[in-house]
């Protein structure tokens, strides 16, 4: 049995009032249902852009009346100072995770990405110091080591960005920093490493490759792989991401805060090694089914040839230890998938 829940219920014996913004998206969403679980009282912020109304029905539908009451909801958007400014009102602990991502879509529309990220991340920033919010946790992203080829990735290691999207979370990392030497906030980033789990949008041009590659499982479609298949990935599990941003946003030690940490689980898995895993599980539990094989493309535009994350700086400093390897979410995450994603 995991030991997530109770290491998560030991992290927030406190309760406190929580600001979660990207409240209605996929790691979003997660923040907001265990958060709500363990006691705490939690404002969510979205403007839809990529979240989904449906993550919040469900949430509704599966938590306690008692717990859902300590849930409010502000339909906003980070790029208007106003709605920043009424997210923060009364919050104690700020959990950014509002964002465009996607690289190919940054590469199609840079400044949609430049005013969501860090137009949008300024002025949240600047809401928490008028409102006298201290601890500020925000997602960054692996995208950050640009063109660096040592693996793994340490923190003090960058290389040249490879698109807009990195060039963005780059840009956060440094305002954050400048806000802490200026006004004293306590910013910690997290660079997440190719995150996986339910809610993961199954949809769309910019879908994420896991529930992308089960729907076109389940249609009987060939899954298109960029590349030669032998691109590798540090794929990290959605419990994991909770687990961290819990530990940021309640750490007491002082060395904790104005760093940015790799969140992953220290362990590369290549896009043909990920295809037989869904593989496998898709017709596992789906009777019949034959899967067929892949089908290889040109690699993609501001994509990095490998990634792995040195997690010893979040485990050093944060405690931070995954719950989860790739195979152990996968289990969890099938089902979902498979209940959620477009088949038709």
């Amino acid at each position: 049995m995991s030991r997530y829940p109770s290491l998560l219920a030991n992290l927030v014996a406190t309760p406190r009032h929580w600001l979660v913004t990207g409240a209605a998206g996929f790691i979003g969403s997660h923040l907001v249902e265990n958060l709500l679980r363990l006691g705490q009282t939690v404002r969510g912020l979205d403007n839809f852009a990529t979240g989904r109304r449906e993550n919040l029905i469900g949430l509704q539908a599966a938590l306690t009346l008692e717990e859902w009451a300590r849930f409010t909801f502000i339909e906003g958007d980070l790029r208007n100072p106003e709605d920043c400014h009424q997210a923060c009102h009364g919050a104690e602990r700020i959990l950014h995770q509002g964002a465009l991502g996607s690289v190919p879509r940054s590469i199609d529309n840079p400044h949609a990405s430049h005013e969501s990220n860090v137009t949008g991340t300024l002025n949240l920033l600047a809401a928490a110091r008028d409102a006298g919010i201290r601890r500020f946790v925000y997602a960054s992203s692996s995208s950050v080591y640009g063109d660096d080829p040592n693996l793994p990735k340490v923190e003090h290691r960058t290389g040249r960005v490879l698109s807009p999207y990195a060039a963005t979370k780059m840009m956060i990392e440094l305002y954050a920093g400048v806000f802490n030497r200026c006004y004293g906030l306590e910013p910690i980033g997290l660079r997440y490493f190719n995150v996986f789990g339910a809610r993961q949008d199954p949809e769309g041009a910019y879908a994420a490759v896991i529930p992308k590659w089960v729907a076109a499982m389940l249609r009987g479609d060939p899954v298109v792989i960029n590349g030669d298949g032998e691109t590798s990935r540090d794929f990290c599990y959605i419990a994991n991401v909770v687990q961290a941003n819990l530990l940021a946003a309640t750490t007491e030690n002082p060395e904790a805060t104005d760093q940015a940490y790799n969140i992953a689980v220290h362990h590369r898995t290549t896009l043909n090694e990920l295809f037989a895993k869904l593989k496998a599980l898709v017709e596992a539990r789906t009777p019949g089914l034959e899967v067929a094989p892949p089908v290889y493309k040109d690699f993609r535009a501001g994509d990095v040839r490998h990634s792995l994350a040195d997690i010893s700086k979040a485990r050093d400093l944060l405690g931070y230890e995954p719950t989860h390897q790739i195979d152990e979410g996968l289990a969890e995450a099938i089902d979902w998938y498979c209940e959620n994603v477009t088949a038709s």
